[in-house]
């Protein structure tokens, strides 16, 4: 068939699995494949103050996959052998988000925090996606001021968001046009596909979290027939990328906020904030009226009250969103401190929980972002009256985060996309895991993600608190259901609910030689 002298190039684009019935089975495994597909990784020891079994290699994929033989990435890649070659099953290859998060060191992050029984069966695989860290990373020549996309919706500053988005969009092309285009998550997922040929396996296994969830769902629907053991864990909706993503940040504070205003109120003699849902309301209100009217003089620096609107993620964790509130509160007032208070780590929760530190450096992460979240989706409005229309409607629907979530982005401004979004219509026997309480990837988007891949499974912990599930807190009620899974490769029956125990619930206590996998800039999935 003729059909046959193109299987090589049909793969390399991740179309051959819809092709592979009218090539056959024989036929389409006799195919020798393009040159980048019979590289072998030359592993070597990451670096000397690293174990010796935490191995790195660096592969070249296509930077545009319909090119096969042309321009090449760098892909940078890690792993750490199984536990237990007689026991092993495969691969797990690991992602923990973003878009723009690298993933190269997780190998190390969950050796140490996987049961026996996991690590017995898989090597695990990190790597950093195309455009991250050591992989051909891109840059968009960003100022700090120029990353910061938190901007909240006010007619006479409105022009100058339309300014800012349009800058970025501009620097972007202007920096990395030749490579941007192709920094997109079906390249990605067809990168997965090639580490997995590469190391010579039928199919893949995966752990992802976050933007994580949306790469694995794309490879799953690519790639059918080597999605083998698949765990999402807090998960984006494929119906919401990118915007409605954003958006869904204002809409499900809402209901976090309502249940921390109980929380606090149940409190009021330790926090002092009302005793009422509607008194602790009314004093957060009135703390951000007082800060848009004169900024808060706390631990150095001035907060403004769209400084603590932005802070809406802290309100998925009642005990940790009292103690700053009333801390805010203390400092506007004018009265001392409360013994005691963490004012170093109030002042972290303030910024949305960044660190700076685990930030890459320059502006590689936030360029990847935009990258893939306008270079995903052609769904952007290209009009920025419909930003302004938009933002200042979920101001009022949405008061804690409505304007900053709608507002203009760079994406009004970015080239069209190369190729349209992934169709979620196969079905994917996968996992997929979530807390009831997630501040960037919300129930309602992880239930969306559960309903676009048919036959999958979902294990929620009710009363969990916090973005990313399993492994993050060690008393999780979830973690037991995917161990279970990756040990097995058998789903659960139906989908399982289970009940986090109260001090999970209350306050999430991971192991202190753990720090979390996801990229820590605020506003990241």
């Amino acid at each position: 068939m003729r059909l046959k002298r193109f299987a090589p190039l049909l793969a390399a684009a991740g179309l051959l699995a819809t092709t592979v019935p009218l090539l056959g089975a024989t036929q389409a495994s006799a195919a020798p494949g393009p040159d980048f597909l019979r590289q072998k990784p030359a592993w070597h020891r990451c670096s000397a103050d690293q174990p010796a079994s935490y191995e790195c290699a660096t592969l070249k994929v296509p930077l545009d996959y319909r090119k096969p033989d042309g321009p090449t990435l760098d892909l940078a890649i890690s792993r750490m052998k199984s536990t237990d070659p007689a026991k092993r099953h495969g691969v797990l290859l690991l992602n923990p988000g973003g878009p723009g998060g690298s993933g190269l060191d997780l190998p190390l992050l969950m050796d140490g925090a996987m049961s026996k029984d996991v690590r017995d069966r898989y090597d695990l695989i990190g790597f950093d996606p195309r455009g991250v860290g050591a992989s051909s990373p891109i840059t968009c020549g960003l100022t700090d001021a120029e990353q910061d996309f938190d901007r909240p919706y006010r007619p006479e500053s409105f022009g100058s968001d339309v300014t800012w988005a349009r800058t970025v969009a501009d620097k972007c092309r202007e920096k990395s046009g030749a490579v941007l285009p192709h920094i997109t998550t079906r390249n990605t997922a067809r990168d997965m596909d090639t580490v997995r040929a590469v190391l010579g396996e039928k199919k893949l296994s995966y752990l992802g979290y976050s933007y994580g969830t949306y790469l694995g769902a794309v490879y799953s629907q690519m790639y059918p027939e080597r999605t083998d053991r698949f765990v999402l864990d807090s998960g984006v909706d494929p119906q919401r990328i990118w915007r409605g993503m954003i958006q869904v940040w204002a809409t499900e504070a809402e209901p976090a906020f309502a249940r921390w205003t109980q929380w606090a109120a149940e409190r009021s003699g330790e926090f002092g904030l009302g005793e009422t849902p509607k008194a602790v309301s009314d004093t957060f209100w009135g703390l951000v009226a007082r800060a848009d009217r004169e900024p808060i003089d706390f631990e150095g620096q001035k907060v403004t009250g769209d400084m603590i609107r932005a802070a809406r993620g802290v309100f998925f964790y009642p005990s940790q969103a009292s103690p700053l509130v009333a801390a805010l509160k203390a400092a506007a007032d004018g009265a001392p401190a409360t013994p005691g208070t963490d004012r170093a780590e109030l002042v972290r929760l303030l910024r949305g929980g960044s660190s700076a530190a685990a930030e890459p450096a320059g502006d590689n992460g936030t360029a990847v972002f935009w990258a893939v979240v306008c270079g995903d989706t052609g769904a952007w409005p290209r009009y920025t009256e419909q930003y302004e229309r938009d933002a200042a409607k979920d101001k009022v629907r949405y008061p804690l985060y409505g304007d900053f979530a709608s507002n203009v982005k760079p994406c009004a401004f970015w080239d069209r996309p190369v190729e349209a979004a992934t169709p979620m219509r196969k079905a994917a026997g996968v996992l997929t895991v979530q807390n009831e309480w997630d501040s960037q990837t919300p129930l309602t988007s992880g239930q969306g993600l559960h309903r676009a891949l048919k036959g999958s499974r979902m294990v929620l912990a009710a009363g969990g608190e916090g973005h990313g599930v399993y492994l993050f807190d060690p008393s999780s009620c979830a973690n037991a259901a995917v161990d279970a899974y990756l040990v097995s490769g058998r789903l659960p029956a139906q989908d399982v609910t289970c009940q986090n125990p109260p001090a999970a619930a209350g306050k999430r206590t991971p192991a202190p030689e753990r720090r979390m996998p996801f990229p820590s800039a605020p506003g990241r999935f």
